[in-house]
């Protein structure tokens, strides 16, 4: 089985890069499916923060064939490996089911999330740009957009104003955020990631909700203290 690890991670790497071009555009949940309209939800970031998925595609690309042609039966790798076919297989169907259903399609986001953070945890240090950086940034990016889809799901139900359910949002996915990076402080990437999807949520709301403007400055300020700190303590000093 340790044998084919890299094998079917590539598999579902390509699948999940591929799985764009054959799925129908999503530009997010119709504002109608939920019996609160969720038009511009506070809690999405910019459209413009999405484009870091070109980044993700592409590294994760480089990194399943290095795994396949050079690091092929490598123990360190095949433990990322195990947990990242376990995220990148089932998001290949993401989008088509974000198309379905909001609801089983933020189940599967937090599942992708939770196997992308194991295989962070457990990603090859020695091979930092080739395995833990894609990685952790791809793990980054699904930790912002889980809660994402949890905000929009609070607000979409009337559980919360969409106000309130950004704040919930931000505050869950920082507050697991910061947890994951003092976990792997050497993985700044991951912590950077974060801070991007932050940004995007606070553009979207300029000349918006100052709650939600003034909520995403404070995680801004605590997922940069953090950084600051592992980089000024050397916990985040990079393995090369």
């Amino acid at each position: 089985m340790k044998a084919a690890l890299p094998f079917l991670a590539a598999l579902a790497t390509l699948a999940f890069v591929v799985s764009p071009l054959v799925t129908d555009p999503f530009s997010g949940f119709d504002a109608d499916r939920f019996p609160v309209a969720q038009i511009d939800p506070p809690v999405q970031p910019a459209g413009y923060a999405f484009g870091i998925w070109s980044l993700i595609y592409l590294w994760l690309l480089v990194s399943a064939g290095v795994g396949v042609f050079v690091r092929r039966g490598a123990s360190d790798w095949a433990r990322m490996q195990g947990p990242l076919i376990l995220s990148l297989g089932p998001g290949a169907v993401w989008l088509w089911l974000a198309g379905v259903s909001a609801e089983w399609s933020a189940m599967l986001i937090f599942w992708m999330m939770g196997t992308a953070i194991w295989a962070l945890l457990v990603a090859p240090a020695r091979d930092r740009w080739l395995a833990q950086a894609p990685v952790a940034i791809y793990a980054g990016w699904l930790t912002a957009a889980a809660h994402v889809s949890l905000g929009i799901l609070l607000g979409g139900y009337g559980l919360a104003s969409g106000e309130v359910a950004a704040m919930i949002a931000v505050a869950l996915a920082i507050a697991l955020g910061i947890g994951i990076y003092v976990m792997r402080p050497h993985a700044p990437e991951y912590a950077l990631t974060l801070l991007w999807a932050l940004v995007g949520v606070l553009v979207a709301n300029l000349g918006g909700s100052g709650l939600v403007q003034g909520g995403v400055v404070v995680a801004l300020v605590a997922v940069l203290s953090v950084l600051v700190h592992m980089l000024r303590t050397g916990q985040a000093r990079p393995a090369l």
